[in-house]
């Protein structure tokens, strides 16, 4: 079954800077909202403080003090990481996928350099890549420059090796990718969506600034995960799950008609 919503407080600050502050062009934010609108998410006061501080120890947030005021900007490494994001999430499954060249990336990066190799795993998934074994990661699409990028920007290409090809129709496709990406749990990730999220379109549609914050929050949030989970199998080869392209609607109706009173309520909390 899909996981509740039980974020962490740092991927939870990166959903807010990723829709709040991102998009304007003033990126400098209060610490103090930032704290605020954690606690009405059920967050404390010192877990809000830890993940901003450990925000800016991953080079996402830089620190400014005055006087007794701390305010935080998006650094450039945030902002190239919510630009990808961004791309990703808001083109994720508004296209057909047709069979072309898949990627294989296989890499042995030595334990010194772990902290370079956890950030590569988390930047595959988000790339929809999947695991076909240790080190070795499969993607139903051409991700070669992507990759080739992401590799010198993580200093890691000498340890590692692409290639580009074309799956043999002759065998069965789906049961191979069952292997890198859980194909039934990702449906039941769907049908979990739409059946949370459908009500927020009539009955349960929020009326308060206050209320479309938490809503919008919640809804990019769970649906950020798809991009990781899904890789967008091409549908001649294997069948797009049931409910992906209502839930891909779906976020972007809702998307559509929280922003102005959910952005409202940021800007009040945070400025």
């Amino acid at each position: 079954m899909p996981d509740r919503f039980e974020p962490s407080p740092q991927e939870l600050v990166l959903t807010l800077l990723g829709i709040y502050v991102h998009p304007r062009e003033n990126r400098r934010v209060w610490s103090g909202g930032l704290v605020e609108l954690l606690a009405e998410q059920g967050f404390s006061d010192g877990a809000a403080r830890i993940a901003l501080a450990r925000l800016v120890r991953r080079d996402l947030l830089a620190r400014d003090k005055q006087g007794r005021l701390v305010h935080y900007t998006l650094t450039r490494r945030a902002m190239a990481v919510l630009e990808e994001g961004d791309r990703r999430i808001y083109s994720f499954g508004r296209e057909q996928r047709s069979a072309g060249e898949w990627t294989v990336l296989w890499h042995s990066i030595p334990e010194d350099r772990r902290v370079a190799r956890e950030r590569l795993v988390r930047r595959l998934r988000f790339l929809g890549f999947g695991s076909v074994q240790d080190g070795t990661w499969l993607a139903p699409h051409d991700r070669e420059a992507q990759v080739t990028a992401l590799l010198a920007e993580l200093g890691v290409t000498e340890h590692a090796w692409l290639m580009l090809g074309r799956p043999a129709k002759s065998l069965d496709v789906r049961t191979f990718a069952g292997r890198a990406w859980d194909l039934d749990a990702l449906a039941a990730r769907y049908a979990a969506f739409v059946d949370e999220f459908r009500d927020y379109t009539s009955a349960r549609r929020p009326r308060t600034d206050a209320d479309a914050f938490s809503a919008l929050t919640r809804v990019v949030h769970t649906y950020r995960k798809f991009p990781t989970l899904d890789p967008e199998l091409p549908e001649d080869l294997v069948p797009a799950p049931r409910q992906r392209s209502r839930a891909v609607t779906l976020f972007h109706d809702l998307h559509a008609a929280l922003v102005p009173a959910a952005q409202r309520h940021f800007d009040e909390v945070t400025q």
